[in-house]
């Protein structure tokens, strides 16, 4: 194989705010080509400040060991995940670009989309969940101002705030759309016992990650209580995490960069489904490449929250059609070969 590799700079339509007043204008991301003759392999990785994690680094590590993963022979995209996990044990969004890459790649090969490959059918007639708009943290006003801009049949909204019921009930007076909820870890225990019970009331959906992502006390009492269900994000990252969130939550965010790429992320949907768990898979902000890999899982998923695309101004592929004309946050069935779509090459550097 061929390694190469570059950084992407993709401007947001909104600045991006989440808890904790964390705000970004652009999604820093890494780019990976694995080529094998006339094929090629696309993966992406975000950068997120908050994992530490920064595009510098993992363009480092790609080029001291460029010879190693070159050399590697394609056969099996499960073995080549393997043998990224051991060579880049601390690196997960660096071995899910990779892991995303091969799979890619492989999917060339042998002439099928990636959900063929793993026996998942996926149709126009196939039941898959509708992705979700995001609206980030801002000034209520703003808020609505996103939400009339941008009409969707389902929304996830960022709190975290001291105005977070306020919020709500000024957007739900303006649609009639499932709200979700995502804190980020941003609630005190006592806040999300108090906050939960109001936004019942206003008919949110579900809402991820109330709480830090060990304050397992504090989720054992708000599971207990609360008339909505919960979602582990920053609590359910690796595979070890899925059988303690069964404790705790109602059911999980798989995100492919946190968890080391699409090869672990079937482990982890199959076990969640024994243990009785919802599945949702989120994004990271990835664009066009990230956001059809997420899109394989469809006919798998409960929820899906793969809206990167959705929030950019600038795109860095085509043929992943959310059909905004006829059912907004339908995704079209992805048929071609490995993720189904195309690198635009103009935004390489």
């Amino acid at each position: 194989m061929q390694l190469d590799f570059w950084e992407q700079q993709l401007p947001f339509e909104y600045p991006f705010t989440i808890s904790n007043g964390r705000t970004k204008t652009h999604q820093h991301s890494l780019m990976i080509q694995l080529s094998l003759g006339n094929w090629q392999g696309f993966g992406e990785a975000p950068a997120i400040v908050y994992y530490n994690v920064t595009v510098e680094a993992m363009m480092e590590l790609l080029e001291k060991n460029r010879k190693l993963i070159e050399k590697f022979a394609l056969i099996d995209p499960e073995r080549f995940w393997h043998f990224l996990h051991h060579l880049f044990p601390n690196h997960p969004f660096l071995v899910s670009a990779l892991d995303m890459a091969g799979w890619d790649l492989f999917g060339q090969m042998k002439k099928m989309p990636i959900h063929d490959i793993w026996n998942t059918p996926w149709n126009e007639n196939t039941p898959t969940p509708i992705c979700d708009y995001t609206l980030g943290i801002d000034s209520i006003e703003k808020m609505v101002e996103k939400m009339k801009a941008h009409p969707w049949p389902i929304y996830k909204i960022k709190v975290g705030t001291d105005y977070d019921i306020e919020m709500i009930a000024a957007l739900r007076a303006h649609t009639n759309a499932p709200l979700r909820l995502d804190a980020n870890a941003g609630w005190t225990t006592e806040e999300a016992l108090q906050k939960i019970a109001a936004l019942a009331a206003l008919g949110v959906e579900l809402v991820e990650q109330p709480l830090a992502k060990d304050n397992w006390e504090g989720m054992a009492q708000l599971k207990a209580a609360s008339t909505i269900p919960l979602f582990a994000d920053e609590s359910c990252v690796f595979e070890k995490d899925v059988a303690v969130c069964a404790n705790y939550f109602h059911g999980i965010n798989i995100k492919l960069t946190k968890c080391s790429g699409l090869t672990p992320a079937l482990r982890m949907i199959k076990e969640a489904k024994t243990l009785g768990l919802k599945v949702m898979m989120g994004s990271m902000n990835e664009s066009v490449i990230g956001s059809a890999a997420i899109a394989q899982f469809l006919p798998q998923l409960d929820y899906v929250d793969m809206d990167g695309p959705l929030l950019m101004t600038e795109l860095n592929g085509i043929g992943l059609d959310y059909n905004m004309e006829n059912n907004k946050g339908k995704i079209i069935p992805l048929q071609k070969p490995g993720l189904g779509v195309q690198f635009k090459m103009p935004f390489k550097k």
